[in-house]
C-alpha cells in the first residue's frame, strides 16, 4: 500500500494507491486517511470535465426544456435526466460559426470543441479542443492527463465535400494536426485505468491487491471502509463485464491474424467489439466514472456515435443505421436513439452522483457536457446545437436551468463563449479561444 501525498493544484492531496503484481489501483478519496480537522469545501477539490458526443443530431421535436429547478419540464428526449434535473442545464441556441456553410458533416464536427477553422484536402488542420486545453492544464496532477474513448471505430479518407474523415471521426485534438487516439474496446481502457499489464493481465486485480485493500481497511473509519467496500464490489462488477469482453476481443485478433488483415479492418463484432451497443457505452460510463473517482484522469471524452455514425439499434427496434435515421430525425426511430444516448449522459451523471466527496459528490465537482455536431440530421441543419450540462463544477456553476440564446444575436451565442465560461471555472483564464472573446451572458 503506498499512499502518495503529493498535493495537487486543487489542494487535495493525490489519493491513496494499492499496488499488486503489475497492477496499480487508485481509490476514491477517503476522508480518514487525510489530516483535515473538517471537511474540506467543493472548491478544495478537483475539477473534472467530460464530453459525450452524439453525431448527426437529435429529434428536434422532442427536444426542449423550460422553467428553473423542481419546476423545470423536460422533453421526451431529455426524459431520463429527471431524477438529476436539478444538477443539470440545458442550453438552446449556441452555433459554431466557423462550422455554417462550410458543408455537411466533417465539416460540421472538425471544429466543434474548438471553433477553429478546418482545412480541406490531404492535410489535416483543426484546433486544439477544449478538452485537450483543460487537459494540458490540470494533467500534470493526475497519472493520465486525459482518457478519450469510443464506442465506435473512425473512418477513413475523404468525404464528397473533399474534407478528411478524420474530422468525422475525431473531437478530440491535442495539436491542431493530432487528433487524439480513441480507445474503442473496454478491456483495454480498464486496463489502463489501473496500469494492469503483463503476465497476469487476466487475472483479476482485485485478488492482486487483496491482502492490501483488507490492512488499509483496518486503518480507516467505519464510514470510509464502507465506501472502500463499495468501491471495490464496484470495480469487481465492472472487471467481470470487461473480462467476457477481453476474450471476445483476443478471438477477434487471431481471426483477424489468421486472415492477414488488421484488426481494424474487420468489421463489427468480427473486430472484436461488444455486439451489445448498450453494453459497450455503459462500460464506457463506468471507466470514466471510475477514473473520476479515483482522481485518474480529470478530463474524458466519450464518442457515443461518431458523425457519420453506422452504428445499429436493433434493441430500439429501429432498422436502418444512425446516420440513415438521422435523415429522418424527426421519426419515433430517431427519437428512440436520441433518448438512449442521452440516457447514457443520465447514468453516469448519477452513478457520479452517487460517489460521495467531501460534503457533496464526484457529480458536485464535475461538469459533463453532451452535444452533437448539428440540430436538424435532414436538413443538415447546425444553425443551433443541442447542449446539457450536468454537474456544478465545486460550486462554480449554477445547476438546474434553461437557456435559449437563438434569438440573442450570433455574437451572443457562440459555443466558443460557452467554453470560456467553462475554463474560467476550471481556472483556465484566456483572453480568445475560437472565434470567442466574451463569456456566455449569465451561465
Amino acid at each position: 500500500m503506498r499512499n502518495s501525498m503529493k498535493a495537487n493544484s486543487s489542494g487535495i492531496s493525490r489519493r491513496t494507491v494499492l499496488r499488486g503484481a503489475g497492477v496499480t489501483m487508485a481509490l476514491p478519496w477517503l476522508e480518514s486517511l487525510h489530516a483535515l480537522a473538517d471537511t474540506p469545501p467543493a472548491s478544495a477539490f478537483p475539477k473534472r470535465f467530460g464530453v459525450l458526443f452524439m453525431g448527426n443530431g437529435i429529434n428536434e421535436n422532442h427536444w426542449s426544456a423550460t422553467g428553473q429547478g423542481a419546476d423545470m419540464v423536460l422533453s421526451k428526449t431529455l426524459s431520463s435526466l429527471e431524477p438529476i434535473k436539478h444538477k443539470i442545464n440545458v442550453i438552446e441556441g449556441l452555433f459554431n460559426k466557423e462550422a455554417t456553410g462550410k458543408g455537411i458533416h466533417p465539416a460540421m464536427t472538425g471544429g466543434l470543441l474548438s471553433g477553429a477553422h478546418i482545412q480541406k484536402g490531404a492535410v489535416v488542420r483543426s484546433g486544439i479542443s477544449i478538452d485537450q486545453l483543460i487537459a494540458a492544464h490540470v494533467g500534470d496532477a493526475t497519472p493520465q492527463s486525459s482518457v478519450v474513448l469510443a464506442c465506435e471505430a473512425p473512418m477513413t479518407g475523404y468525404h464528397e465535400t473533399n474534407y478528411s474523415l478524420a474530422y468525422s471521426s475525431h473531437i478530440s485534438w491535442q495539436t491542431p494536426d493530432s487528433p487524439v487516439p480513441v480507445e474503442l474496446y473496454p478491456s483495454l481502457a480498464f486496463d489502463s485505468l489501473f496500469d494492469n499489464r503483463g503476465s497476469m493481465r487476466n487475472q483479476s486485480i482485485l485478488d492482486r491487491i487483496s491482502g492490501r485493500a483488507a490492512a488499509l481497511s483496518k486503518q480507516i473509519s467505519a464510514t470510509d471502509k464502507s465506501k472502500l467496500d463499495e468501491y471495490l464490489s464496484s470495480v469487481r462488477e465492472v472487471e467481470k463485464r470487461v473480462e467476457a469482453m477481453r476474450k471476445t476481443k483476443d478471438t477477434a485478433e487471431d481471426a483477424a491474424k489468421g486472415q492477414n488483415k488488421p484488426l481494424v479492418a474487420m468489421e463489427r463484432p468480427a473486430n472484436g467489439l461488444p455486439d451489445d451497443l448498450r453494453e459497450h457505452a455503459r462500460l464506457m460510463c463506468d471507466i470514466i466514472a471510475i477514473a473520476f473517482q479515483t482522481d485518474k484522469t480529470r478530463v474524458a471524452t466519450l464518442l457515443q456515435a461518431r458523425d457519420l455514425s453506422a452504428l445499429y439499434y436493433p434493441f430500439l427496434d429501429v432498422k436502418d443505421g444512425h446516420h440513415g435515421e438521422s435523415h429522418s430525425n424527426n421519426s419515433d426511430g430517431y427519437e428512440r436513439i436520441a433518448n438512449f444516448h442521452l440516457s447514457q449522459l443520465a447514468y453516469l451523471a448519477k452513478k457520479l452522483d452517487a460517489m460521495p466527496e467531501g460534503d457533496g459528490t464526484v457529480l458536485d465537482h464535475s461538469c459533463l457536457m453532451f452535444l452533437s455536431n448539428m440540430y436538424i440530421g435532414r436538413k443538415h441543419d447546425n444553425s443551433k446545437l443541442p447542449v446539457v450540462l450536468a454537474g456544478g463544477l465545486g460550486g462554480t456553476l449554477k445547476t438546474g436551468r434553461t437557456f435559449d440564446f437563438y434569438k440573442a444575436g450570433d455574437e451572443n451565442r457562440r459555443m466558443c463563449s460557452l467554453y470560456l465560461s467553462l475554463m474560467d471555472r476550471m481556472d483556465i483564464k484566456l483572453d480568445q479561444f475560437g472565434d470567442a472573446t466574451e463569456r456566455l451572458k449569465d451561465l
